[in-house]
């Protein structure tokens, strides 16, 4: 199967880096001339994903029509707010038989999109159906470092996410199929903003009882806007869901939770994303959300809090004591 990669960051290096050791040849566009260099000639991403040593089946180009052009299968994994300009760009490429896959976790600001409908706008419509979307609690560098892992792939046809199945399935890398990709896009949307207000909370020094409490009124809200959108409910309590959640809110190898972390330690959300190179795509995603509750009317109270901590500057203090002193009710939603 001839495969291309568009997005060489941490975790788009790591997936490529799992095919080509499956013996996959695979064409890699990187946006940096120098991380293209370096994965070219020492075989190792210095930038997003140092220490790991790549396989030579993976081979760098800063030409996307090259590694976009006849290919059976494109996986897209770059940042979601440069999705649509990168997907424009080779859009035509894909061919009928062709699958492409994002694993790109976000929701655009202007329209409120995720990734694969930024794809079902580009796409005809005879080739929407060989959208597939990866997703699950799956940090690059233990994916990389072969480390268990188990994620989800979610697909229009079935056929097509079982395909995706069995081309990422490893020994390490274990890989469930779903029917869900609204559901499974929300959950891995979503999950980096309660991993934002989960790292304001830690570097507040709040505890554990409190970071339990973000993480499951956090799976409530993602529910909430989730079957909104017309997604399954039961996905918030798989892999891409509550498992991405849990992991992406207590591992601090969690840009998202690192950004919280050092807000709420007293830093200034413009002087820690300029000292970052990667980005952290729950900052752009806490925007969308917002806004998108907002018009479609869904009651999500922490995000709204963590809008006003990230655009407003409202003082993280002040945005626990307003989710506490809230009116008292019911855990349950009933409607």
């Amino acid at each position: 199967m001839k495969i291309g990669v568009i997005g060489a960051g941490a975790w788009g290096t790591a997936l490529s880096n799992l095919l080509a050791e499956k013996g996959f040849k695979v064409d890699l566009w990187v946006f940096e001339e120098e991380v293209c260099a370096d994965i070219l000639n020492e075989r190792e991403n210095k930038v997003f994903l140092p220490g790991v040593s790549l396989s030579e089946n993976i081979r760098p180009s800063n030409d996307l029509d090259h590694v976009a052009a006849n290919k059976e299968m494109l996986v897209l994994v770059v940042p979601s707010h440069v999705f649509r300009s990168v997907a424009v760009r080779m859009v035509h490429h894909p061919t009928e038989e062709g699958i492409i896959v994002t694993a790109t976790k976000g929701i655009e600001n202007e329209t409120h999109l995720t990734v694969s409908g930024i794809l079902q706008q580009l796409l005809p419509p005879r080739l929407q159906s060989r959208i597939a979307v990866l997703s699950g609690p799956s940090f690059a560098k233990e994916v990389a470092k072969k480390v268990p892992t188990a994620v989800t792939v979610a697909a229009f046809d079935l056929e097509a996410a079982k395909v995706v199945q069995g081309v990422f399935a490893t020994q390490y890398f274990r890989v469930y199929t779903s029917h869900d990709v609204r559901g499974v896009e929300v959950g891995g949307a979503l999950k980096n903003v309660i991993a934002v207000a989960a790292g304001i909370s830690d570097g507040l020094g709040l505890g554990y009882n409190t970071r339990a409490a973000l993480i499951t009124r956090g799976v409530t809200e993602i529910q909430r806007l989730g079957t909104r959108l017309g997604a399954n409910p039961q996905t918030f309590m798989g892999l891409a869901g509550i498992g991405d959640l849990v992991l992406t809110c207590t591992g601090k190898l969690s840009r998202n939770w690192t950004v919280g972390y050092k807000i709420g330690q007293g830093m200034k959300l413009g002087v820690i994303l300029s000292d970052m190179r990667t980005v952290a795509e729950g900052v752009k995603t806490t925007k969308s959300v917002y806004n998108m509750s907002r018009k479609i009317r869904v009651e999500m109270p922490i995000t709204e809090q963590l809008y006003r901590v990230l655009y407003e500057d409202l003082d993280p203090k002040q945005a626990l004591q307003t989710l506490m002193s809230r009116d008292l009710r019911s855990e349950i939603d009933e409607e």
